[in-house]
């Protein structure tokens, strides 16, 4: 079986993430979406928000399992998940040059691959920082998001 983990925040999970999601279920038997936290970083939704929100919103895709990825290293989370590979979606060059590193690194920490999948061009501009700055200033996020996250960020 071909297991890949596609690992993010998910603050909040929007159609550029859901595009990479779904076409990496075409390349692999098994795709688990690890939603991780940062604690630097300052949350918009709760871990268990952000869990809820991706469960709901891939649970009609096969072979996609959501699991909060924990603490430790990337890299780990994949070998005690029998996972062959990590799924990034690439938006721009800057992308590339900021997951590479990374990359090298957790390939010669466990042998994980990395798989790079470029983005549906219409989807390149989005970020979930974007995201959110939008729908708190008012703006419509409609076509860049699921029902799950516009339902709570309308709340």
């Amino acid at each position: 079986m071909r297991r890949a983990v596609c690992p993010g925040s998910f603050d909040p999970i929007h159609n550029g993430h859901l595009e990479v999601i779904a076409r990496a279920t075409n390349l692999f038997d098994e795709v688990i979406v690890a939603v991780s936290t940062n604690y630097a970083k300052k949350y918009r939704f709760s871990e268990k928000e952000r869990l809820e929100i991706a469960s709901e919103t891939l649970g009609s895709l096969a072979g996609v399992s959501v699991v909060p990825m924990g603490q430790g290293l990337l890299a780990e989370f994949c070998r005690e998940h029998g996972a062959s590979a990590v799924v990034k979606g690439l938006r721009s060059v800057q992308d590339y040059q900021y997951e590479l590193p990374m990359a090298v690194m957790n390939r010669q920490l466990t042998g994980v691959e990395t798989v790079f999948l470029a983005a549906e061009s219409s989807y390149t501009h989005l970020s979930s920082s974007l995201i959110k700055e939008v729908a708190a200033l008012g703006g419509d996020i409609t076509d860049y998001v699921p029902r799950a996250v516009l339902k709570r960020l309308s709340a």
